[in-house]
């Protein structure tokens, strides 16, 4: 019930990923990223857990196929799990486990991978990362439009509610992390909307935490 991508900006060194699905806040379970490391997706009747394990392994070196092997080995249920992750050399990986949902389909470019479940057909994962790769500008700007192009080829059998779009770069934190956890309407839309206000103000919110005495004011009311 949920199709993302995981991507690293090879000029920058950012990675980020963005992610779709039918159910509400797909953000909060599925997403993780690291400055420095990569970022991975635990989707498909998710275990969260898998996350960080991934990011772990591949902070102490491991390839992103390796650190997706490394967590996965030995551990329960993950038959049940589509995991993806992208490593700080950019390469990628993807595990579907025997029982994805539905109609499920996997996708890699260069510094990019795309992987979905309960999908309207197996193309769509390309069809995100055609679009990634054909899109430029900022990471924010590619991954959104990416995950336009995954929606206009299809998307989900079913309508997807919730949408999120994480970034990391050089920091303990992430400088984006954009969602909409629900959304009758379409929540890639919203999400694009969220980054677009978002978008001139991710350097100013970075040197306000590094640097606030020589930071931009905020041009709200009562800010001298």
């Amino acid at each position: 019930m949920t199709f993302s991508l995981v991507a690293r900006c090879p000029q920058t060194g950012m990675f980020g990923l963005a992610i779709s699905s039918s159910s509400p806040a797909v953000a909060a379970r599925c997403a993780f990223a690291r400055a420095g490391v990569g970022a991975v997706s635990s989707q498909n009747i998710t275990d969260p857990s898998l996350g960080p394990k991934m990011l772990d392994a591949m902070q102490a070196g491991k390839s992103a196929a390796d650190a997706i092997a490394n967590a996965t080995d030995g551990y329960p249920h993950t038959e049940y799990r589509q995991l993806l992750a992208v490593d700080r050399h950019g390469g990628t990986a993807i595990r579907s486990g025997e029982h994805a949902l539905g109609i499920w389909g996997e996708a890699f470019g260069e510094n990019v991978a795309s992987a979905g479940n309960l999908l309207e057909s197996t193309s769509i994962p390309q069809a995100i990362v055609d679009g990634f790769l054909s899109a430029t500008g900022h990471l924010g700007d590619r991954l959104i439009a990416a995950m336009q192009a995954g929606l206009a080829a299809g998307g989900e059998a079913g309508p997807v509610r919730s949408a999120g779009l994480m970034m990391v770069d050089k920091l303990d934190w992430p400088v984006t992390d954009l969602r909409c956890d629900w959304s009758d309407e379409c929540p890639i839309a919203e999400l694009a909307k969220l980054w677009d206000i978002y978008k001139p103000e991710l350097e100013p919110y970075v040197r306000r935490a590094l640097d606030p005495g020589n930071a931009p004011a905020f041009g709200v009311a009562g800010d001298a």
